[in-house]
Order: C-alpha cells, then sequence, then structure tokens
C-alpha cells in the first residue's frame, strides 16, 4: 500500500509538473487527482520539493533505461557509447524532459552537478571510458576528467537545446560539434 501511495502521489505530480510546471503545480490538484490527502504527501515525501525530485527520480531512471538500450544496439561499444550521449541530447526536445529535468530541476533542486544521480553517471561513464581506453580505443588520458568533460557538454548542450528558439537546428548544431570533439580522443 505504502507503494501504491507513492506512485500515485509521482505519477500525479509528474502530469502536473509536466504540463503546468513546478510553480504552478498544485498540491492540492496533485493530491486530489491522486485521491489522496495533503497529509499522505508530506508523510512520503516532506513537501511538494520532495515530490519534485522524486519525480526527477524516476525520470532519470527511465532515462537510463532508454540510453543503456541505445548503447547495447550499437555495433561496438564505443559507438554505443557516441549513440547514447547523442540519444541524451535528442531528449532535450521531449517536452516532459524539458520542463522537469532541464528547465525546472536546477531552478527547484539546484545545479544538476549536485544532484546524486549525476554523480553515479559520471561514475559509470568513466568506467566505460576505462574500458575504451585500455583497449586502445581511445587516446590514455585520464576516464574520469574525460567523462566529466563529456558530461559537462553533454548537459550543457541539452541546456541549450531545451531552451533554444529552435530545438532542432541546436540539436543538429549540437550533435555535429560533438561528433567532431569525440573524434578528438580516438587513437
Amino acid at each position: 500500500m505504502v507503494a501504491e501511495t507513492r506512485a500515485r502521489l509521482i505519477a500525479a505530480a509528474r502530469e502536473a509538473f509536466g504540463t503546468v510546471g513546478y510553480a504552478a503545480a498544485s498540491m492540492d490538484e496533485m493530491t486530489a487527482t491522486a485521491g489522496l490527502t495533503r497529509g499522505a504527501l508530506y508523510h512520503h515525501f516532506g513537501d511538494k520539493k520532495g515530490l519534485f525530485s522524486a519525480v526527477i527520480d524516476q525520470i532519470d531512471a527511465e532515462m537510463t533505461v532508454r540510453l543503456r538500450a541505445v548503447s547495447a544496439e550499437a555495433e561496438d561499444r564505443w559507438t554505443g557509447f557516441r549513440d547514447s550521449c547523442v540519444a541524451y541530447l535528442a531528449m532535450a526536445r521531449e517536452a516532459e524532459i524539458q520542463r522537469i529535468m532541464l528547465r525546472d530541476g536546477p531552478a527547484v533542486l539546484g545545479d544538476p552537478w549536485s544532484w546524486p544521480t549525476q554523480n553515479d553517471c559520471i561514475r559509470m561513464m568513466a568506467l566505460g571510458l576505462d574500458e575504451l581506453v585500455t583497449e586502445g580505443v581511445l587516446t590514455p588520458l585520464d576516464p574520469e576528467a574525460i567523462a566529466r568533460l563529456i558530461f559537462g557538454a553533454t548537459q550543457h548542450a541539452a541546456q541549450w537545446i531545451a531552451h533554444a528558439p529552435d530545438p532542432g537546428a541546436a540539436l543538429k548544431a549540437a550533435t555535429d560539434a560533438f561528433d567532431a570533439m569525440l573524434a578528438g580522443l580516438l587513437r
């Protein structure tokens, strides 16, 4: 029952945050949509910001699953890495990800570099890059340094795409520049 209550609140909040944004989302409307009370929200999430953080975690986990699937479809590890990074950039065009993850997320939760999921992503990226360095695919550089630079570039580019007047053109420009940047890492 606890998991069901949490899931109902997260679903209602995700819909509200995705359509009207964090600031305009009403806790009363979210709890009514979930068929619950404000007390349930406070009990499970502490406050609106805690509920928003749970929504961010859910979307981030879904994005990770999607990116891993993109990587797994590639012909080799390097192509999979590149394709998953570009898929992340493309996700910045999706309305829910734009509003929740890239616009409201930093405004509500602060700098994405401080989010726990970001550090996990960098750690996993560094492990994969270390394998590519070991295999001789990449120039022998510090994998964590490479991961932090690539992560920073993709995070900033995703923000640019999400806020651009023409997200499609921004995605194309970012992908072209990203490919050129990555080519410089190949051995």
